[in-house]
């Protein structure tokens, strides 16, 4: 990661106002969720995010307020981050149905305010999936040369297998979309797998039909993005295969924790950019001598604050009156 710093300054000198929620069409509680508990449904996953429950019929998929860092899940938590990616994933799921079918499930809006009628905290930040298989890779799609892109196409001067120009900068724009898949991992950071091997991995004809449906999928979100100033410089996709071999989009789609959004105005090859992410707090615990390892050091207010901020500049850039 490079060292510049876009929004976060390690002296935390900042005048900047928490930016106004209650003209979002849902709630932000005040106090952030961190851990789900009194539900009657057991626990089949959790992640640095997310917390899995099996329904009987299908799953119940919970965003928490957890914010996690260099893999490790930060004490606090940011006030309604789970609220703001579940309902980024919902706007983007409705539009990627022209595209592809995803695991959301048919009578979704439905059975999710039936939730929200005994458990009102988590109506916002759920959704109710189909029961699928994951496929054991990630499908990446880059438009721009950043994260770990830049740093091999610095080591080789290629993007992983692909041979691009010389020259290029870090966030210079890619010669067209380029699709590099990883392989998904328990912990820890996924790897990088060639195409070829993916194929071998889940089947050729398979691994063309994801490939085809991740660039499709990232043109969709390039175009919203164009149309709300910002540019979509990456993202990852994940499917799954029902019983029957159909494939599905799953997880959460397009939203600030799975892509790479940068204000267009402004924007500048030649070192990294600003992000509608959590990089507000990578980059203050950058300024720390902390070694990346739990116990994680106490976040102030001003980066928390400044971090919420921008996923809800996010919300409001991403979906703004097209919801």
């Amino acid at each position: 990661m490079s060292a510049q710093k876009p929004f976060a300054h390690a002296d935390l000198e900042t005048n900047e106002v928490c930016m106004q929620s209650d003209s979002l069409p849902f709630p932000l509680p005040e106090k952030p969720l961190l851990k789900v508990e009194g539900l009657p449904y057991p626990l089949v996953a959790s992640g640095k995010v997310r917390e899995v429950y099996d329904m009987g019929d299908a799953l119940l998929m919970v965003a928490t307020d957890r914010v996690s860092a260099f893999d490790v899940i930060m004490t606090e938590g940011l006030a309604g981050k789970g609220i703001l990616l579940t309902q980024i994933s919902l706007y983007w799921f409705t539009r990627a149905a022209a595209v592809t079918q995803h695991h959301l499930v048919e009578n979704h809006a439905e059975r999710i305010l039936d939730l929200g009628k005994t458990y009102p905290e988590l109506e916002h930040r759920s959704l109710i999936v189909k029961k699928l298989k994951p496929l054991p890779i990630e499908a990446v799609v880059r438009g721009y040369l950043s994260g770990s892109g830049w740093k091999a196409y610095e080591e080789t001067g290629k993007l992983f297998e692909y041979a691009l120009p010389e020259g290029l900068e870090e966030s210079s724009p890619l010669p067209r979309p380029l699709f590099t898949p990883t392989t998904k991992v328990a912990s820890g950071h996924d790897m990088p797998i060639d195409c070829a091997d993916a194929g071998k991995l889940i089947g050729e004809a398979l691994f063309k039909k994801v490939q085809d449906l991740s660039i499709a999928l990232y043109q969709m979100g390039v175009e919203r993005a164009d149309a709300a100033n910002l540019i979509l410089a990456d993202t990852k996709f994940e499917f799954g295969l029902d019983e029957a071999g159909e494939l599905y989009l799953i997880d959460e789609i397009l939203t600030p924790d799975s892509s790479r959004y940068w204000p267009r105005d402004g924007y500048a090859p030649g070192g990294a950019q600003p992000s509608f992410d959590k990089q507000f707090v990578r980059d203050y615990l950058e300024s720390l001598d902390w070694d990346k390892t739990p116990p994680p050091p106490p976040l102030p207010e001003a980066v928390l604050s400044g971090t919420l901020d921008r996923y809800i500049e996010a919300y409001t850039k991403i979906v703004g009156s097209n919801s």
